[in-house]
């Protein structure tokens, strides 16, 4: 009997694999996977912060900023010299002349005897206002007697009443210097400065009539004031 053979196919073993596969990457340590997280985030926070430019680029442009400052322009005057007005002083009697004609007045005529007459005119005229409004003061303070019983009402009414006093308090000051404006008329000094006896100004005079020194003189007085309390 004749045996027969097997394909060599067929009892031929399998042959291997060509390339294994890879194994299996191992996981990561808790540990392992903190201190990644910290890295990545030191990373990011250097990232935010750091400079993206020269430092030492704005410090050699930085310029400081130039302040501007303005000069005040001083305020004009409330009267300019009318040169039409230059002779009403001589036409026109005291009682008709205006700020305007005795400040047009030439110069060299300065503090000339109508000059002092309109100043006296002007002066008595101001003594008598604060006289009236201080007999006013009276007649409201002996009509205002009468006890008021709403207390708000009460309250108001004395608020007036101080108010009044404080105001004519002031001008009792006034009306001394008032006085002394009219005895320097009287004597002849009206009209020019009580410490350097240079001319006050009209100008200056007739803003204020009771003027004793000069503008300078005026400041150099306050800032001493102010400075040592005298």
């Amino acid at each position: 009997m004749v045996k027969k053979r097997s394909s060599p196919t067929a009892a031929a073993p399998a042959p291997a694999a060509a390339h294994a596969a890879p194994p299996a990457p191992r996981k990561p340590s808790a540990a392992a996977a903190r201190r990644a997280q910290q890295a990545a985030m030191h990373a990011q926070t250097t990232e935010a912060v750091a400079p993206t430019h020269d430092p030492r680029a704005a410090k050699a442009s930085y310029a400081p900023e130039t302040v501007m400052t303005t000069t005040t322009a001083a305020p004009a005057a409330v009267l300019a010299k009318d040169p039409t007005r230059a002779d009403n002083w001589k036409k026109l009697p005291v009682e008709q002349l205006t700020d305007a004609d005795i400040l047009a007045m030439p110069d060299e005529e300065y503090m000339n005897e109508v000059q002092l007459a309109y100043f006296r005119r002007k002066l008595l005229e101001l003594k008598q206002g604060i006289l009236h409004n201080a007999g006013e003061t009276t007649e409201h303070l002996r009509e205002d007697t009468v006890v008021v019983p709403d207390p708000a009402d009460r309250a108001t009414i004395e608020e007036e009443h101080a108010l009044e006093l404080r105001t004519r308090d002031r001008e009792r000051k006034l009306l001394k210097k008032i006085d002394q404006a009219l005895a320097r008329i009287d004597s002849g000094d009206y009209g020019y400065c009580e410490e350097t006896g240079e001319p006050i100004g009209v100008g200056r005079l007739l803003a204020r009539p009771t003027a004793s020194l000069s503008i300078e003189a005026q400041q150099r007085r306050e800032l001493k004031q102010k400075l040592f309390g005298d």
